[in-house]
């Protein structure tokens, strides 16, 4: 788990790990697009005019092509019923192999199932760092920990 992307208390994401240094991004289960239930109106993978991450093309073995992106690099942004837009980052650094174009088209995806089929991208970390992005997560039981704190220390909760 991702907490505090750019600053933004709350708005956690979740990266998912697999042994062979994959990451899906996901929302994190306080995020509050999932915790509010908000509705999604759009899911845009355009981050500026230069910039779609659905232009990424990837090929080959060893995944050339891919799009770099830093910790903070955007991944998409998503916009509620109520017009509140939030900005999802990729919290890792590594090659982008894929966007889930299917949330584009079915946005629910991303309420329902977010772990799975609601995923938001997938990156795989370079060989090297692959042990720095381990040990910069949160485990579950570190996250539930930040959760609580934060639910009995803000004056507002998220």
């Amino acid at each position: 788990m991702k907490k505090y992307m750019k600053g933004k208390s709350c708005e956690d994401h979740c990266v998912l790990q697999h042994s062979n240094r994959i990451c899906v991004i996901t929302l994190a289960e306080t995020h509050p697009v999932l915790r509010k239930g908000s509705k999604i109106k759009s899911i845009n993978y355009r981050i500026s005019d230069g910039c779609s991450r659905l232009n990424n093309k990837v090929s080959g073995k060893s995944k050339r092509g891919g799009q770099f992106l830093t910790e903070f690099a955007p991944l998409c942004r998503i916009t509620c019923t109520d017009n509140v837009e939030y900005t999802i980052f990729s919290c890792i650094r590594g090659r982008l192999l894929e966007v889930n174009e299917d949330i584009i088209m079915s946005p629910d995806l991303l309420l329902e199932k977010p772990s799975t089929e609601g995923y938001i991208a997938v990156i795989l970390p370079k060989l090297e760092e692959s042990k720095r992005v381990t040990n910069s997560l949160l485990t579950r039981e570190q996250y539930e920990e930040v959760v609580s704190k934060r639910t009995t220390q803000q004056p507002q909760p998220c």
